[in-house]
């Protein structure tokens, strides 16, 4: 059976010990220096990965459309281009693909809510990330795989992984339970390092995404989370919860934590923060 959520590195490496087909996405950032990643992964990476950039590939160009509307800082990328990007690294239906990066699973959530979307069910975050697999002896290397120019797209199938824009979103407060998954002197307004407005959409309630790990760095078990979770749907349905961030990044943690614990089915608000933020004629609130 593929994972689906979360592997260890025990589950990995007994995967290519088997010889099974493995894709492996170092997703490794830094917000405050956009090259961080990319320079660790050409110090060494796990044998085999490809860089995914979360703004040139796991994004798309954060740029105002004709009507002067920001999308936020990390737009959701085309799904067709997507598709031939990770057609290229070597992603085929039934292709075990796992994530991972050095912040917690901070950015490979976003890699695995976007193969989600694209309808690959075979995708799952290394658990402990980086720093689990040297723990456990897993060696790095700086080789960078090839890319094959000529290969076929994914195919892209039916999505499992549902979004809501800020018109729907706006139209359904009061009506929808909302997420907030960013530190929780953002989600007050106290501070606001990255966007323009601090604040939060009213009515959202704050979880933030680093509350999903264990003091080690890994994710807490299914149980606990479950625990944790469940009572942030009040007994409601998943699909009632709207779950965002700063710039749907790492709203994909909390989302890849309740898909973990059995609570999964909530719609993702891409644009986030960053975009509600944007338009003065949506409300704020501060607390």
């Amino acid at each position: 059976m593929p994972y689906r959520t979360l592997i260890t590195v025990d589950q990995l490496q007994a995967l290519q010990r088997a010889g099974q087909p493995v894709l492996l996405l170092d997703c490794s950032f830094d917000l405050a220096d956009p090259s961080a990643g990319e320079r660790a992964y050409a110090e060494g990476h796990l044998p085999g990965a490809h860089y995914l950039h979360l703004e040139r590939e796991l994004s798309a160009p954060a740029v105002r459309d004709a009507q002067g509307r920001f999308p936020g800082r990390h737009p959701l990328p085309g799904r067709e281009a997507l598709a031939a990007l990770l057609g290229r690294l070597g992603l085929r239906p039934g292709v075990q693909a796992v994530a991972y990066d050095a912040q917690g699973g901070m950015f490979a959530a976003r890699a695995w809510w976007l193969l989600r979307w694209l309808g690959h069910d075979a995708v799952a975050v290394l658990d402990g990330g980086r720093q689990a697999w040297a723990e456990a002896g897993g060696v790095l290397d700086p080789a960078v795989p090839a890319r094959d120019a000529a290969a076929a797209p994914y195919p892209v199938g039916a999505s499992t992984m549902p979004t809501l824009d800020a018109t729907a979103l706006l139209s359904q407060l009061g009506r929808v339970r909302i997420l907030d998954a960013r530190a929780p002197e953002r989600y007050r307004g106290e501070t606001e390092p990255l966007d323009a407005v601090a604040g939060h959409i009213p009515g959202a309630l704050n979880r933030f995404f680093k509350l999903n790990l264990q003091p080690d760095g890994r994710f807490k078990s299914a149980q606990a989370l479950r625990a944790e979770l469940a009572p942030l749907l009040a007994g409601g349905d998943p699909a009632r919860l709207v779950q965002q961030c700063g710039s749907g990044v790492t709203a994909c943690h909390n989302l890849l934590a309740f898909e973990h614990a059995g609570l999964g089915g909530s719609p993702l608000y891409p644009g986030s923060w960053s975009e509600w933020c944007s338009d003065p004629a949506r409300p704020v609130a501060r607390s």
